[in-house]
């Protein structure tokens, strides 16, 4: 009676025995195939190949920002000595201004006054030499690009907006506006207005 307990017992336990699982073999990964390699390889070259063309790309922007930094320098280095140039320029032409055209001047005031245009003449040329051009846009079309308004004139007979007078003239360095023209502006009058209209039918 005993025996058959015993028995039973055993029987019980080695039903409610886990399987045994080999540790070693369930933690062993797959060596990666040939095609696993090479597939990781391409993906790794591609990668490579994109970073370089990244880096070529940046140092040729940094190379041509650079050059156009290194051209701006030779170009428009002297702008603000220009600048204060332009003065000089200017309180020579309103000296040759304030002498009126009908005056008789004596020998020595002649003299003079031709030394001034002399010198007027020499620093316009230096100027132009330096790419320095003068803007005197007298009866052109106003460009805020290149024009100051400085007031309209009303029934001048010109369309609207076309420059009638010039107060102080501009000047461009290169490409680059040094100074803009004082202009007064046609605020066209009615009579500009109707000789521009189609007359076609």
């Amino acid at each position: 009676m005993m025996t058959d307990n015993s028995e039973n017992t055993e029987n019980e336990n080695t039903e409610n025995e886990a399987p045994e699982v080999d540790v070693a073999e369930e933690n062993v990964t797959p060596e990666p195939t040939q095609d696993d390699k090479l597939s990781e390889a391409v993906t790794e070259i591609a990668a490579l190949k994109d970073r370089l063309l990244r880096a070529v790309a940046e140092t040729a922007n940094l190379r041509r920002r650079a050059d156009r930094e290194k051209a701006d320098a030779a170009n428009y280095a002297m702008t603000a000595f220009a600048r204060d140039l332009l003065s000089v320029g200017d309180n020579l032409r309103r000296a040759l201004d304030s002498i009126p055209e009908d005056t008789d001047l004596g020998e020595n005031a002649k003299t003079l006054v031709e030394g001034i245009e002399m010198t007027e003449r020499e620093l316009l040329n230096m100027l132009e030499r330096h790419n320095i051009k003068k803007i005197d846009p007298l009866g052109d079309k106003f460009s805020h690009d290149l024009h100051q308004a400085l007031f309209e004139l009303p029934d001048t007979g010109k369309e609207d907006g076309t420059i009638v007078q010039v107060m102080q003239v501009g000047y461009v360095i290169k490409d680059r506006l040094l100074r803009p023209a004082m202009v007064g502006v046609a605020r066209g009058s009615k009579k500009a207005a109707t000789d521009h209209v189609d007359t076609k039918v």
